[in-house]
């Protein structure tokens, strides 16, 4: 194909695809334009900004841009290819190119990492330190962090969707409460009564607001401060961050005898491969009871 695209345009309509039809949370489509505007060095300040290009030369400019990202980790380059092949995927299925660019896009792969995780023993000892409050004046801010920490060890959620929270969407007779997930997506966790107990206490002494966390969503980065101290007091050997209590949740379940579909429903998965990187705690569970039900195992 010769016929000229004009890219600005194709960005913005792609942009609006990925918002309003794809329902991507906006950190994602934030990620995805700056990786398109990173590839073909589309930015508004700039005057020799190329606005036309052929179909050749939007797969030579993503090519070119894709290997001045070498020295980027592999997770970066993965997700920066992601974004290639999902606007090029966009474009053919629009008619805007004849071929599918993004086959023509290779995907770095990346190692499987086992998430890291803390065991049952550091989620109490965790717990344990939320007591010691030293005086009355801390004792608001440690409940804060204890409804926090059960949210996310309790019940698995996402930081930003502890954050944004509303009371509305708790129900305390079932003990449930209705989760804003990515893409837009509800679902219903069941929480521990011992969650449920910290929510009514934090809901006494906070008074009246439409958020869980006061009148509007808590910061991501002070949620994260409020869980990386809740470690130290609990003097934890690792930082301890709310993706490991969300990774801790996952992998608990699991060694209890939860199975994949469950915790994939739980975890708001799009996905089972998102939530079979959680399959390494059955290889140690598997370990351990062939040790102790094997003939050969435990010396025998």
């Amino acid at each position: 194909m010769n016929r000229p695209l004009h890219l600005p345009k194709m960005i913005d309509k792609y942009m609006n695809y990925m918002t309003y039809i794809k329902s991507a949370s906006p950190l994602t489509t934030k990620h995805y334009l700056i990786d398109l505007k990173q590839a073909f060095k589309h930015e508004p300040s700039l005057e020799n900004n190329k606005l036309f290009y052929t179909e050749a030369e939007l797969l030579l400019t993503a090519r070119k841009a894709f290997n001045g990202w070498a020295s980027l980790s592999l997770a970066s380059r993965n997700r920066k290819a992601s974004t290639l092949k999902s606007f090029f995927s966009w474009a053919f299925a629009e008619g805007l190119i004849l071929q599918d660019l993004s086959n023509l896009i290779a995907s770095p792969k990346v190692p499987k990492k086992i998430p890291h995780f803390i065991s049952v023993d550091e989620a109490m000892a965790v717990l344990k330190a939320f007591e010691k409050t030293g005086d009355e004046s801390r004792k608001q801010s440690h409940l804060q962090s204890k409804v926090l920490f059960l949210l996310i060890y309790g019940g698995g959620l996402r930081i930003s969707e502890a954050c944004n929270l509303k009371w509305r969407d708790i129900d305390p007779e079932q003990k449930i409460l209705r989760v804003l997930g990515k893409g837009n997506k509800q679902r219903l966790i069941a929480l521990p009564k011992l969650a449920f107990q910290n929510l009514v206490l934090w809901k006494q002494q906070q008074g009246p607001s439409e958020y869980v966390f006061g009148e509007k969503p808590i910061n991501p980065r002070a949620a994260y401060e409020l869980i990386r101290q809740s470690g130290i007091r609990a003097g934890l050997l690792k930082p301890l961050h709310p993706h490991a209590l969300r990774h801790s949740f996952a992998t608990h379940l699991l060694s209890s005898g939860a199975n994949l579909r469950t915790l994939q429903e739980l975890l708001g998965h799009e996905s089972l491969q998102a939530t079979e990187k959680y399959t390494h705690l059955g290889i140690d569970q598997l370990a351990r009871t062939m040790e102790k039900i094997h003939p050969l195992g435990r010396g025998k």
